[in-house]
């Protein structure tokens, strides 16, 4: 199910808050470790979003997380308000658009460059250099490796996706022999 609405109007309290604050980078942290643990624990899910648990139970659980994972009072109250909204199932949407907004607020961009290899940290510096230049946003670079790209580096900034790899040029050089 898709909560982008719900999402997006979360997502802007939380970003006003945090700013108002001076906060938000720590904020914008934290929600989105909370909401992997959310998300990678079937289990917590079951239950937090269990329509029988209790209110007073669910707080209680939201609490005892947010002290082990040492959370910051306002992700505190802002998680226990999702939980008493039963919004608990739109927080990783909610994250996604707060990494977005702070990122925007920051002029950040990520990128995500997948090799079939590992690549030097002199490279991913240049690369960094090129896309900063292009983009004139500062720039955080996540790199994966994908064998199955045989070599070459597909590169992914937001919703831009740069396809350098070898196995694309196949599938091009295949597709074009297909058509004559």
């Amino acid at each position: 199910m898709s909560f982008d609405s719900i999402a997006r109007r979360y997502a802007r309290a939380i970003f006003e808050i945090g700013k108002e604050a001076g906060t938000l980078p720590r904020l914008a942290q934290e929600i989105s470790e909370f909401s992997a643990t959310y998300g990678g624990h079937e289990e917590l899910r079951t239950v937090l979003d269990n329509p029988l648990l209790p209110e007073a139970q669910r707080d209680a659980l939201l609490v005892e997380l947010c002290n082990r994972m040492s959370l910051s009072e306002t992700t505190q109250r802002t998680l226990r308000l999702l939980g008493q909204r039963r919004r608990l199932p739109a927080l990783p949407d909610i994250a996604r658009q707060l990494s977005r907004l702070a990122d925007e607020d920051q002029s950040l961009v990520r990128a995500v460059v997948t090799s079939a290899g590992p690549l030097g940290e002199a490279y991913l510096a240049r690369l960094r250099t090129e896309i900063e230049k292009a983009t004139g946003k500062k720039v955080t670079i996540t790199h994966k490796q994908d064998p199955s790209l045989i070599a070459g580096v597909v590169t992914k900034i937001g919703d831009q996706v740069i396809d350098g790899s070898v196995r694309a040029r196949l599938s091009n050089f295949r597709e074009s022999l297909l058509r004559t």
